[in-house]
């Protein structure tokens, strides 16, 4: 099965931390030349140096702020310049979580940039060279809550949603140009983001956060959270030739939990 990346170039998006930081670091250990994206420079630069380099890769990165979706057009305007991107990994932090029927209008449009007009963005501007290159792979972190609404989650939930849509449809329109569109679909993953969602269960439920997090670990067959790396080694298989048939599908890396087939 081949799973080499080298010659390929990588673009991942949200990689200072969680999922992000993992996929980027596995795909450089399968030897990709992987570009980091985040707004924090620092944080940037921390990572970079824990790349894998093996393969001889230099690695690099662009500071870019989700919440400008201008600022994020320039700068992939200026990094697809004279460089193809064989494989592009859209990964942005969920909006912030609550009933539905609390959030206010202006979270749904802020979500709805972020995510989807910022994944369109970055996808309008790779795919021209994925064509020349006969080689494209598009994989967006979402969630399981495109399967089964989240509790709590109103607007995740809903934005979520509209960009499975917009991926399925990519992936009908991509497809005879040897360009995959799939999604991921984390369950709990031990992050941050995670942290969160178990402090705001808990205060749903009243129960200790320790509570909260043993009865979340209970909705999982296997009973535990997923590590940042189970869900890269996903990601990383998207982006390889032996997935090369795989196209248009919302994969649950989720320990089971998700209930629908």
């Amino acid at each position: 099965m081949n799973l080499d990346l080298t010659n390929k170039n990588a673009l991942v998006c949200g990689s200072t931390a969680g999922i992000g930081k993992a996929t980027a670091i596995e795909l450089a250990s399968m030897g990709a030349t992987v570009t980091l994206v985040a707004r924090n420079e620092e944080k940037l630069k921390e990572t970079l140096i824990e790349l894998p380099f093996d393969q001889g890769q230099k690695h690099n990165y662009f500071v870019a702020d989700f919440s400008k979706t201008e600022e994020v057009k320039k700068k992939i305007d200026i990094a697809t310049q004279d460089k193809i991107f064989h494989i592009l990994v859209n990964n942005t932090g969920g909006p912030k979580g609550g009933p539905i029927f609390d959030a206010g209008t202006e979270e749904f449009s802020k979500a709805f940039e972020q995510h989807l007009v910022n994944n369109h963005i970055l996808v309008q501007a790779v795919v021209p060279g994925m064509k020349k290159a006969d080689y494209g792979r598009i994989i967006n972190i979402i969630s399981t809550s495109v399967k089964q609404p989240i509790d709590g989650l109103g607007v995740s939930n809903t934005i979520r949603g509209a960009v499975a849509s917009w991926a399925k449809t990519m992936a009908n329109e991509l497809g005879p140009h040897g360009i995959t569109v799939n999604n991921v679909l984390p369950g709990f993953t031990a992050t941050d983001r995670l942290d969160d969602i178990i402090a705001k269960a808990a205060k749903r439920l009243s129960k200790s956060e320790a509570e909260a997090s043993d009865w979340m670990k209970n909705l999982v067959p296997a009973r535990r959270f997923a590590q940042p790396g189970e869900i890269a080694n996903a990601v990383a298989f998207l982006a390889s030739e032996a997935a090369s048939y795989i196209n248009g599908i919302n994969l649950p890396v989720d320990g089971g939990r998700t209930k629908s087939l």
